[in-house]
C-alpha cells in the first residue's frame, strides 16, 4: 500500500487546489480542471508504480492535448507565456496566470520541473523524435563542443524578454482587438516551438535540447526548481556506481549527488528513467 501513497497525494493536492480555485473564482471550471489533470498525473504515476512503461508518455497526452487542443484552439485561451503577460497585465488572475502560478512558479517548490516531463504540449511532441538520450562525445574536441554549446543557453533570456516586449507593446500603444491577436500568437508561437525544437533535437541529437537552451518558461522553472522537496535521491549503501542513471537521463542530471548543486540538478523533469532502469533499485 506504501508505493500506492505517492499517487494518491498528487491527487489530494490537485483536488484542494481544485477545490480552493473553484469556491474563491465562483467558476466550476477550475473544477473541472485541476481534477482532469490531477487525475491525469496520478494515474500516470500509479502506472509507473505498476512498471508500465509508456506510464509518463500517456500523461503527456492526456493533458498536453488538454490543454493545447481543448484550453489553447478550442477555448481560444493563449497558454503560452505571451498569454501569461496579457493576463498579468490586465490585472485578471484566471486562466494562462493560475496556470502559471501553479505549475511553473510556486508549484516547482514542490515538485520541480514536473510540469516538463508529463504536461508540457511541446515535449510532448518532441518526445516522439528518435533521441531520447542526448548524443554523447566520442573524443575531447566533440565533448569541448558539446559543453560549449552550453553557451547558448542565454537564448532562452531572450525568448523570455521578446514574449514580455511584445505583449507590453500591445498595451502601450493600445492595440484593439488584443484577445484576437493572442489567439493568433499561441497558434503561431506553437509552430515556431515544435520548429525550433525540432531543428534543435536533430543539431544536437537531444529531444530536450529546446528545453535546455530555448524554452523562455525556464526562467521562472529552473530557480524554484533548486527548492524542490520531491526530488530523485540516491541510497548510497545500494549504489554499486554502475552509471545507467547517467546514461538514460535525458536531462543529464547527476542523481548520484545527494546536493542540491549538483550537476544540472534544476534541470530534472521527474521522467524517472534513471529509477526505472537502476538494476539495484536505489534510487
Amino acid at each position: 500500500m506504501k508505493k500506492y501513497f505517492f499517487p494518491l497525494v498528487l491527487l489530494a493536492v490537485f483536488e484542494a487546489v481544485a477545490v480552493v480555485l473553484w469556491l474563491t473564482r465562483d467558476n466550476l471550471f477550475y473544477l473541472f480542471n485541476f481534477s482532469y489533470i490531477g487525475v491525469s498525473v496520478s494515474l500516470g504515476v500509479f502506472l509507473f508504480v505498476k512498471k508500465y512503461r509508456h506510464a509518463r508518455r500517456i500523461v503527456q497526452l492526456l493533458v498536453g492535448l488538454y490543454m493545447l487542443v481543448y484550453l489553447g484552439l478550442i477555448c481560444g485561451e493563449n497558454m503560452q507565456i505571451e498569454g501569461f503577460w496579457y493576463y498579468l497585465f490586465t490585472g485578471v488572475f484566471e486562466a494562462a496566470t493560475i496556470h502559471y502560478a501553479v505549475a511553473k512558479i510556486f508549484g516547482p517548490l514542490l515538485f520541480g520541473r514536473g510540469w516538463c516531463g508529463y504536461a508540457c504540449w511541446t515535449a510532448m511532441v518532441l518526445d516522439f523524435l528518435p533521441f531520447k538520450v542526448p548524443g554523447k562525445p566520442e573524443n575531447e574536441r566533440e565533448r569541448g563542443e558539446r559543453w560549449s554549446r552550453r553557451n547558448i543557453g542565454w537564448m532562452r533570456y531572450v525568448m523570455f524578454a521578446i514574449s514580455l516586449i511584445f505583449v507590453a507593446a500591445l498595451f502601450l500603444a493600445h492595440v484593439g482587438n488584443i484577445e484576437k491577436i493572442m489567439f493568433w500568437a499561441f497558434i503561431i508561437g506553437n509552430i515556431m516551438y515544435y520548429g525550433l525544437g525540432i531543428l534543435l533535437a536533430f543539431i544536437y541529437q537531444d529531444n530536450r535540447a529546446f528545453c535546455k537552451y530555448l524554452c523562455p518558461i525556464t526562467v521562472f522553472l529552473k530557480p524554484m526548481s533548486y527548492f524542490a522537496l520531491i526530488r530523485v535521491k540516491c541510497d548510497e549503501s545500494k549504489c554499486i556506481s554502475c552509471g545507467k542513471c547517467r546514461k538514460v537521463c535525458p536531462m543529464e542530471v547527476d542523481m548520484l549527488d545527494p546536493s542540491k548543486r549538483r550537476k544540472n540538478g534544476t534541470e530534472c523533469i521527474l521522467c524517472l528513467e534513471c529509477k526505472r532502469n537502476c538494476p539495484v533499485d536505489a534510487l
